[in-house]
């Protein structure tokens, strides 16, 4: 095939065309067509390269766990710094008043008892012979002043009688005289010997004292907790300033309450009557309703420690553990405010100056937004202004270059 055979001719100028676009001879029209194309592919060639490039030197995007904002409870609390104590409402640790021998312990650990049962009893047969000796002592006296008394009513009606005689002029003025002192004297006896039923009824009252003292008696209904001694062992009183474990502890079951410290800058709002809810590490997770009964009337000042407040909560419904043991360990926390139903996020989410992260699922970036807020707790903050019910807030602020406009995917929502 020769070559003449791929040349074509211009009809009006006879001219091979290729040897006119050799020599450039195309017409203005044709040759600004040909800028345009060739400055059009170097753009082309530039914008790629310039995608190539931002492609891939683009920084990875930030990987951001969010939360809706939602409507809901807020409540404003405050909480104990310090673990707290369940306590029960009356527990008495006993020892006796006066020292002895443990001559009778009735009761073991574990037992329940009644107001007034016998706990324990020291050895006391000298003091129980004595209240017997009081006792007939008195009897005794009993016997005298009744005779006594018997010889005065007698001697009296004798005195009467020869007053009644010398008025008649019948008896002698001397003998009258005698039968008056006699009656006189014995009416003293009588009652000297009644004055002294008194005096042996109060020898009694103080020997049996005595006697009590060497017995504990259960001073409400509740459960023996613990008991240190034993048997014929010797047990004595706290010596001042030096404490003794007591001989037994009592707890009155079926009443229990919760006392916390909490912090003093916070107890300026707490009132009696408040709710609260209740936490212990025994139960888990699980949250028991009550209220507040009491607030300490002074701070607690422990050295190195924050000074704090003693505030009691005392439990709504104690039935439903029947289980429950003083000395658990336990938290409150007590409800100062309430809002029902608010635009509320994740206290997580708000970091300072009441600032949140938004993320835009529209361009996958998230913003930095100021927002208004309300009341707050350990879980939400109520939202007054800056965000909308369904948007989406960063609870994982902590993620570096968390900026606006910073590109970022979702690696945990909740519905």
């Amino acid at each position: 095939m020769r070559v003449s055979e791929f040349v074509s001719y211009d009809r009006f100028s006879g001219k091979n065309k290729w040897v006119n676009r050799m020599a450039g001879n195309l017409p203005p029209k044709g040759r600004w067509f040909g800028k345009i194309v060739r400055w059009g592919l170097c753009f082309l060639i530039l914008a790629i390269l310039f995608w190539l490039f931002r492609y891939t030197t683009r920084p990875d995007p930030l990987k951001v766990v969010v939360r809706p904002v939602t409507r809901g409870r807020v409540e404003r609390t405050v909480a104990n710094t310090r673990a707290g104590t369940v306590k029960a409402c009356r527990r008495a640790k006993l020892s006796p008043s006066i020292g002895g021998q443990i001559a009778r312990l009735p009761v073991a650990e574990g037992d329940r008892v009644k107001a007034g049962d016998l706990l324990l009893e020291l050895w006391n047969e000298d003091l129980a012979a004595q209240v017997q000796l009081a006792r007939r002592e008195v009897t005794a006296t009993r016997a005298r002043a009744q005779s006594a008394c018997s010889r005065a009513a007698v001697a009296a009606k004798n005195a009467a009688r020869l007053k009644t005689l010398l008025k008649s002029s019948v008896g002698t003025e001397e003998r009258t005289e005698n039968a008056v002192a006699e009656a006189d004297a014995l009416a003293a006896e009588c009652t000297a010997a009644r004055g002294e039923i008194a005096v042996r009824e109060a020898q009694l009252a103080v020997v049996a004292a005595n006697l009590a003292r060497t017995r504990l008696l259960a001073p409400f209904d509740g459960v023996i907790g613990e008991i240190n001694g034993e048997r014929f062992e010797y047990v004595t009183p706290s010596p001042l300033g030096v404490p003794t474990p007591p001989v037994i502890d009592i707890i009155a079951s079926g009443c229990f309450y919760v006392i916390a410290p909490i912090d003093e800058v916070d107890v300026a709002d707490i009132q009696v009557g408040m709710s609260a809810r209740i936490t212990m590490d025994a139960y888990g997770s699980r949250i028991f309703q009550g209220h507040v009964r009491r607030v300490a009337d002074y701070v607690l000042d422990l050295e190195k420690q924050a000074r704090t407040v003693d505030v009691e909560a005392a439990f709504a419904h104690t039935e439903e553990f029947p289980l429950l043991l003083a000395g658990y360990s336990a938290d409150i926390e007590v409800i100062l405010d309430v809002r029902p139903d608010v635009l509320r996020v994740p206290t997580e989410a708000v970091m300072a100056g009441n600032t949140v992260v938004v993320f835009k699922p529209a361009s996958e970036t998230v913003e930095r937004r100021t927002i208004e807020t309300g009341l707050s707790n350990w879980d939400f903050t109520e939202v007054r202004q800056g965000l909308e019910a369904d948007e989406q807030v960063v609870i994982n602020v902590d993620v570096p270059d968390l900026e606006d406009g910073a590109p970022a995917v979702v690696i945990e929502a909740s519905p």
